[in-house]
């Protein structure tokens, strides 16, 4: 019991001291203004890009719906767009979402990528990164964690009342200990309001009606960002302690911040993309399409391939013409024609998300060695805003593609005639009631448990870390001298 309270006095000790400091209160009072700003502006992206997919959806599924009777392979080519909405956690945590685009025209025959990110209609200064709750957490609060540390000890060193403070019963463990609360308690100045206010707006965003996926989410987000925080406090007071003097605690503390936060990030991702490089995409879509023409060309009445799946047709059915099969033969011909060209488009696709994924997990093997690419891969993943995310929309939409392209060439099997109409007779049509078979594109986003087996390396990462810095602290209190 004595033992704690010695660490408590001393982390009061620091708290009081630190607010001397009229500095560290300004810089203090200005991060809890941008957290508040941060709130603010996520609250108002968050609204108005799902206010815009969902009125866009909304007409995309009513122009779909009022389109008049007509040959249902026109209907294929007429398409539909899916959009993907934001999920509440990215109010907070906008990761990778403005770069990657939240919509996608889906047509027979073709794989369209996602369009309209707010980076393409923005300036480059989004290059820099918008200003957010994830990114006051991850890189502001840890630069505050190291400016209000690098002195707790390296100052008392310089002045001499290290020697006094050891001398009078605190051993180091205490010292080191009790700092790191002090530091601490004055971060949960500003990290407790900031969560109260992150789960007000993220309940009110949901109408107070949340799933129990959701909930642990956001739980995890909160859980691992204190971890985080407290690890960074950690790491200034053992720097502190090492250091003979404040201005090198400081220089060694910037010197790991910049590390930590801008140089291996940026470096990790070009060296990522540098050893395992990606095709263009004029390369990967030239490529798909001369698979699609060696395989056949369903557009292509003399294509080989084709011409043996109509002889065998002609063959089965003992008739001399597919006008008398008993079946559209042309949307035969297409469904088979789609299954092709969406098979090729599937494997070309996944030989090009492994180079990705190649990137990535360098990128994520180097958590091991920076804290901050593991807490930012896991912030991403659990807010929805990640890579992964964004292929998942992707695969989502070309499923749905590949369905309603099927479905129209099933109803131009069933329904339309085989004989072309005569000169002035109007085109082959079914009913415009057909068109609501095809259900409305809803997106999904990942479930928990893939987001936790997609970022086991950077959980697994900040784990390690931890226990890193408990082995630390433990050297630092038998090791660590007075002078």
């Amino acid at each position: 019991m004595n033992i704690l309270h010695s660490e408590l006095l001393i982390a009061k000790h620091l708290r009081h001291s630190v607010f001397k400091n009229t500095a560290v209160f300004i810089i203090t009072l200005f991060i809890g203004i941008l957290l508040l700003y941060a709130t603010f502006s996520g609250w108002e992206n968050y609204k108005s890009q799902n206010e815009t997919s969902e009125k866009y959806q909304h007409e995309s599924r009513e122009d779909w719906l009022k389109n008049p009777d007509k040959n249902p392979h026109r209907m294929a080519h007429y398409g539909n767009f899916a959009f993907r909405k934001s999920t509440p956690l990215s109010v907070f945590e906008f990761g990778m979402e403005p770069f990657f685009g939240n919509a996608i025209f889906l047509e027979a025959h073709k794989q369209n990528t996602a369009n309209f990110s707010e980076a393409g209609f923005s300036n480059s200064m989004l290059r820099f990164g918008e200003i957010s709750i994830a990114l006051v957490l991850q890189v502001l609060l840890p630069l505050l964690i190291f400016f209000l540390g690098f002195n707790s000890i390296a100052y008392e060193r310089e002045n001499g009342t290290l020697k006094i403070l050891l001398t009078q019963g605190i051993n180091w463990k205490q010292l080191l200990i009790g700092k790191t609360l002090g530091i601490a308690s004055v971060i949960m100045m500003l990290f407790v309001p900031a969560i109260v206010i992150l789960i007000f707006v993220w309940l009110l965003l949901q109408d107070f009606s949340i799933t129990a996926d959701q909930t642990f989410k956001m739980i995890l987000f909160v859980l691992f960002h204190l971890v985080y925080l407290l690890f960074f406090c950690v790491i200034a007071v053992l720097v502190s302690a090492i250091s003979k003097t404040s201005k090198k605690a400081l220089i060694t503390l910037i010197g790991i911040w910049l590390l930590f936060t801008i140089i291996l990030p940026r470096t990790t991702q070009a060296i990522g993309a540098y050893i395992y490089e990606a095709p263009s995409k004029i390369q990967f879509t030239s490529d798909i399409e001369k698979d699609i023409l060696k395989q056949g060309d369903s557009h292509n009445p003399n294509d080989p391939h084709y011409k043996a799946i109509k002889d065998s047709l002609l063959s089965a059915y003992k008739v001399d013409s597919v006008q008398k099969l008993p079946f559209n033969y042309s949307g035969f011909i297409m469904t088979e024609g789609e299954k092709i060209s969406s098979r090729i488009y599937n494997e070309h696709l996944a030989e090009l998300l492994q180079v990705y994924k190649k990137q990535n997990s360098f990128s994520k093997t180097v958590s091991f060695l920076n804290p901050y690419i593991a807490m930012k891969n896991l912030s991403m993943g659990l807010s929805n805003t990640d890579y992964e995310s964004y292929v998942d929309f992707q695969q989502q939409a070309e499923d749905y593609r590949y369905m309603m392209a099927q479905k129209m060439n099933a109803l131009q099997i069933k329904y339309i005639s085989n004989k072309k109409p005569s000169a002035g007779d109007k085109p082959y049509s079914i009913s415009k009631e057909h068109w609501a078979d095809v259900e409305d594109f809803h997106y999904e986003p990942k479930k928990i448990g893939t987001v936790l087996e997609n970022e086991i390396i950077s959980i697994i990462s900040i784990f390690l870390w931890i226990t890193l810095l408990f082995i630390l602290i433990r050297i630092a209190a038998q090791k660590l001298k007075a002078i």
